[in-house]
């Protein structure tokens, strides 16, 4: 069975088509495929430096303003790691579905975030496929791909950072502690 759903956020459409494709007789519950997930969060100082160092990533662009702006050509001086951004999906995603296993995700860097900036990172389900657990024939888990974006002070495509899709196996589709936010 294939469903298509229009989203929309206010009078623009973020998400035009979702196609929703299960494998079972049973309908997963609408509220997880028309809920938009989000969270916010400002990078620090500490953030960056914290991430080089865990990372390796040591590239001036990150932690030195002359060698941004120098060599970067980034004006604001330096900017914060794509993928400490982009941790954000994974932070959403297992915040709202416990026990979530993230399998992939793509990235494309559209403009950079900078120190102090605040992000907000929006994540939707564009698919979901049910498959039966290996341990059991009554128990299922869903490969859910999800539209992934971030944002830098507002949600409008201006001000677009990062986006892609991503790949997770949920045990279920009911949302965990932390409600989703439209």
């Amino acid at each position: 069975m294939v469903r298509v759903i229009a989203m929309r956020l206010g009078c623009q459409a973020i998400f035009p088509l979702v196609r929703i494709a299960t494998t079972s007789a049973a309908s997963p519950p609408l509220a997880v495929l028309s809920d938009v997930l989000r969270e916010r969060r400002q990078f620090t100082e500490a953030d960056v430096t914290t991430y080089a160092a865990v990372s390796g990533d040591r590239n001036p662009v990150h932690i030195d303003d002359v060698m941004a702006r120098e060599l970067g050509g980034f004006q604001r001086g330096h900017v914060v790691h794509g993928m400490l951004v982009a941790s954000l999906f994974p932070s959403v995603i297992a915040a709202r579905f416990p026990g979530a296993v993230y399998v992939s995700q793509t990235l494309k860097f559209a403009a950079p975030v900078y120190v102090g900036d605040e992000v907000v990172s929006r994540v939707q389900v564009l698919h979901i496929r049910t498959m039966a657990a290996a341990n059991s024939s009554t128990t299922s888990r869903y490969v859910v791909k999800f539209a992934t974006k971030c944002f830098t002070d507002k949600e409008e495509e201006d001000s677009l950072t990062i986006y892609g899709e991503a790949m997770a196996v949920l045990p279920t589709l009911e949302f965990g502690s932390e409600s989703a936010s439209n």
